[in-house]
């Protein structure tokens, strides 16, 4: 929404850098827009791509190597989180940054900023001063938040389970500073009410055995193609749905092998909504942003793949609640398949579990604490 005199302006602060950043920003400023229509504008910058300096601003399109090697990220990723550590972090890159961090502030001048990023915090604080808009961060890791998320001078930090709560006092953080509110996701997911029938025969999928969604992110990362093989030469009574994502090459070489399960491949798509809500069981990496968005559909979830580090609380999070099983391995997915097939009053409870653990509000609830900080009232 672009920026009006008339108006207040909130500026949010994302990068395309795994986390579900840019899909949380773009969930909040919907709710905004359905919860106060033109009564605000929103701005939405990459701090990488359009700010940092080389070779830094390459960092977004590097990400998926970088994920490559989940050892080499989960090591980096521990050595990396404590408080101390981070506050090294930040003030070691500040002076290589200074620079273009100024121009982002000068260049968007605003009445609120939202971080959705933790390497956006310490560095725009510092280069904001103290005479400066109220500044937000909104945490987009479940479970296992990293203490670069975590600044003292924040004026709200919104954290999306008790968890990350806890984790934000631990890096010094005040109860007045914090408060938990969930994962903010697309309103498309928060409405999925409609008959699980009628939605497969809208998507053109079987209405007459259990369907498996298996997916890996945005990226079609993780173990797709073994897991699908696996599957199929398991010869379990199913149609599995397979979502490749931004993955071309992966999604070529699955259309080119002949099937003998039913099988759908797709690449990238935008009703990720309706093939939750057709689906029966999902396959998928613990990615906050996909495991929320399965809550809310009730959908029972096996997770293959995690970031060391950073996803490792997702999975615990998923497992200790009962609303999916850790399966790291393609014969485990299909032995996890097969129990829940075979008794599928269990995985019912696996979907109720989900269900509790949802909150489709989160968008909204998010929406209403920053306009809340601009004194607008709800059209």
């Amino acid at each position: 929404m672009p920026q009006s005199p008339n108006c207040p302006h909130i500026l949010f602060l994302f990068s395309d850098t795994g986390g579900g950043h840019r899909s949380a920003a773009e969930a909040i400023i919907e709710a905004i827009h359905l919860e106060y229509g033109g009564h605000i504008s929103t701005d939405m910058v990459d701090i990488f791509k359009q700010y940092a300096p080389q070779p830094l601003s390459r960092v977004p399109e590097l990400y998926p190597l970088f994920v490559r090697f989940p050892q080499a990220w989960g090591l980096g990723y521990r050595l990396s989180n404590g408080h101390h550590r981070a506050r090294f972090i930040s003030a070691s890159a500040y002076p290589y940054v200074r620079h273009r961090i100024h121009a982002l502030v000068n260049h968007h001048p605003s009445n609120l900023i939202v971080s959705v990023h933790p390497l956006a915090n310490a560095p725009v604080l510092r280069a904001l001063g103290k005479r400066r808009p109220p500044f937000i961060i909104m945490v987009t890791d479940l479970v296992t938040t990293h203490a670069l998320w975590y600044h003292r001078g924040a004026d709200l930090c919104l954290v999306p389970t008790d968890t990350a709560y806890q984790r934000a006092l631990a890096c010094g953080l005040k109860p007045s500073q914090l408060q938990v509110v969930g994962l903010p996701v697309a309103e498309r997911f928060c409405q999925m009410k409609g008959n699980p029938l009628e939605t497969r025969i809208r998507l053109g999928l079987p209405t007459d055995q259990p369907i498996i969604l298996l997916v890996g992110g945005g990226e079609g990362m993780g173990p797709l193609e073994k897991t699908a093989l696996s599957i199929e030469e398991a010869r379990l009574p199913v149609t599995l749905v397979i979502i490749t994502g931004r993955n071309k090459e992966l999604k070529k070489r699955l259309d080119r092998h002949e099937w003998v399960i039913p099988t759908l491949v797709y690449g990238f798509v935008h009703e990720m909504p309706d093939f939750m809500q057709a689906a029966d069981i999902l396959i998928t990496k613990a990615g906050p942003g996909t495991i929320s968005e399965a809550f809310i559909a009730g959908l029972p979830m096996i997770l293959y793949s995690r970031l060391p580090g950073q996803e490792d609380g997702n999975v615990t999070y998923v497992t200790a609640h009962g609303a999916g099983v850790w399966a790291p391995k393609p014969e485990k997915i299909v032995a996890a398949l097969r129990y829940w097939l075979e008794n599928p009053e269990q995985r019912y409870k696996a979907s109720e579990a989900a269900r509790r653990l949802a909150r489709p509000q989160a968008a909204r609830s998010v929406a209403h604490l920053l306009v809340a900080q601009l004194g607008v009232k709800s059209g």
